[in-house]
């Protein structure tokens, strides 16, 4: 069964220059429940003022799309498996690399969630590291990347 996702991502020149590449890189992402989020290259790729540091950059998307679907698989593993969860916190990092094209890209995110379970049944260190592993195995978006996905569990 094919699905389908859609996003605006919606920029307007205004006033600005554009030929002298000194515009505003920040623009508006509208997603279908209704948020609206702004975004703007990273300050680390495109130099102040023309990215805004308070937006979310493309390579903060794409860290925090891995992570919350490494999450999202892991919850669900969990809560089949008669875990009880009460706190997933992930500081997931991306990191940039040249590749042998000196193209840059996100060569590895990894991934280091700290979770808390509860109840009478309680998950062993073994238990835990393979349902990491079979949320890596599910996530649809690490079955979509090139990059590689670290999993170092706190």
């Amino acid at each position: 069964m094919a699905h389908q996702y859609t996003a605006e991502v919606i920029w307007e020149r205004g006033q600005q220059a554009f030929l002298d590449n000194r515009y505003s890189r920040q623009y508006l992402m509208k997603f279908d429940g209704g948020i609206e989020v702004i975004g703007s290259s990273s300050p680390w790729v495109v130099p102040l003022p023309l990215s805004a540091p308070q937006a979310v950059d493309p390579e903060e998307s794409f860290v925090s799309a891995i992570s919350s679907c490494h999450m999202l698989w892991f919850l669900s593993i969990a809560a089949k498996r008669g875990f009880v969860v009460d706190f997933y916190h992930d500081q997931a990092v991306g990191v940039m690399t040249a590749n042998a094209h000196k193209k840059y890209w996100v060569s590895e995110v990894v991934l280091q969630p700290k979770i808390l379970f509860s109840g009478v049944k309680l998950p062993s260190l073994a238990a835990i590291q393979q349902m990491h592993d079979e949320a890596h195995e599910e996530c649809f978006i690490a079955n979509s990347v090139k990059t590689q996905i670290t999993i170092s569990a706190q």
